[in-house]
């Protein structure tokens, strides 16, 4: 059997897998990415939010992104029962990028892979990880399988999980922890989008409260075309169910007026995805000889667009300290990785949790503009991905208290 040999084997070639390899690439290191899909493909995960740019430059993708001219994000709308809020990213807390892109990442991961392989970083596409074994010193032997039924052998001194959904070490390593969330369920797809608001009323995301536990995204793309999906409360997402998953989102977007007037004379332009319980962790993010990035070591929900930029956050830093590994530096990867990832993660998974309870529906439509002003702004940051600005009280580990305490408020006022 054929054995190569790399300093570092990257599972995954989407954003998270990107980041990592360019990282390593750069620093010198022989690296070999393995993905078991071919590119492009369609996935979601299309609102990105600004924080994300940073690790998109730093890894070198972002002139290349440009020539794409993916539609520009601004900030985020939310609507319900006819009101709307917009948070404009110019108006955060923390200093940082201030838009991002709306992306089909179908096109998306594939402008990144074709970069990293004009540098010459190896790819292999469609091609899966079927084993991986440790040894004493931590230098891990992976068996892969072609397409075609090939099989080979990858030895390596750091492994990179960025496997996303397929989590490939949690699957292998028995590292898969319940949530503890609700059940949830998300239906989604691509449709033609003719009848989109003009200007910057058309070319914003725009999440949409259905109802407490069930919510709509609506990703207008650059192209004329948009994504489409609904989130939330099986009980309800399953009563539209019909054995056509195609017919039961449509079902779902004419349920909604706002979906239903925008989509009225709009056809799908590919199947659509149902997913059942997304919600995921892992027991631990790293151990000798690996690391865990992106949605193969967390993911929490789709609503506020976190998972992109945990994927390239987490990227960026897992190559970084893998780097600083090899090199023969000191690495507290509890301290260094876990602790700030789970920092990230764990503000997001507040979000999420007030999300569903109700409490940031009435915060987001409190029209008090006076006081609003007061938190919107820092509240728009985390909107923005800036989860990791511990001066921003509603980010750091006063979180609880500042939304109780605004939750409380406005209910006086």
């Amino acid at each position: 059997m054929k054995q190569e040999e790399v300093d570092i084997l990257i599972i995954g070639a989407g954003p998270s897998g990107a980041v990592s390899a360019a990282i390593a690439h750069k620093a010198g290191y022989k690296i070999k990415v393995v993905e078991k899909q071919k590119f492009p493909r369609f996935v979601i995960g299309e609102s990105l939010l600004p924080k994300c740019m940073e690790q998109l430059e730093e890894a070198g993708f972002l002139e290349a992104l440009k020539k794409e001219k993916y539609q520009i994000k601004r900030g985020v709308r939310f609507t319900r029962n006819g009101e709307t809020t917009f948070f404009n990213f110019t108006d955060q807390y923390t200093a940082g990028w201030n838009w991002t892109w709306q992306v089909p990442r179908a096109s998306f991961d594939k402008v990144m892979t074709d970069e990293l392989e004009r540098r010459g970083v190896d790819i292999a596409f469609e091609t899966e990880v079927v084993d991986v074994q440790m040894d004493d010193n931590a230098i891990s032997t992976t068996t892969i399988r072609t397409k075609q039924g090939l099989e080979s052998t990858v030895q390596a001194k750091y492994i990179i999980d960025a496997s996303g959904y397929g989590r490939v070490l949690p699957r292998l390593f028995e590292l898969d922890e319940p949530t503890g969330d609700p059940p949830r369920r998300a239906i989604y797809g691509h449709y033609s989008d003719s009848r989109r608001p003009g200007g910057e009323l058309g070319e914003q995301a725009t999440f949409l409260i259905h109802k407490k536990d069930v919510w709509a995204w609506v990703i207008p793309f650059s192209n004329g075309d948009s994504s489409v999906g609904f989130v939330g409360d099986p009980g309800y997402l399953d009563g539209h169910y019909d054995e056509d998953v195609n017919i039961h989102l449509r079902n779902l977007i004419d349920s909604v007026p706002y979906t239903r007037n925008r989509y009225i004379d709009n056809h799908p332009l590919n199947d659509a995805h149902y997913m059942k319980a997304f919600s995921v962790m892992t027991t631990q993010r790293w151990g000798p000889g690996f690391v865990i990035t992106g949605n193969s070591s967390d993911f929490i929900d789709p609503v506020f667009s976190s998972g992109v930029t945990f994927a390239t956050e987490s990227g960026l830093l897992a190559a970084k300290l893998v780097c600083r590994s090899l090199n023969g530096e000191k690495v507290d990867w509890d301290k260094e990785y876990v602790d700030y990832m789970n920092q990230g993660v764990e503000t997001f998974r507040t979000y999420v949790d007030h999300w569903y309870d109700g409490t940031l529906h009435d915060i987001f439509f409190y029209t008090d503009n006076v006081f609003k002003e007061r938190f919107k702004q820092q509240i728009c940051s985390v909107l923005a991905g800036y989860v990791w600005d511990m001066s921003n009280p509603f980010v750091n580990k006063k979180r609880e208290r500042a939304l109780a305490s605004v939750s409380k408020l406005i209910k006086i006022y």
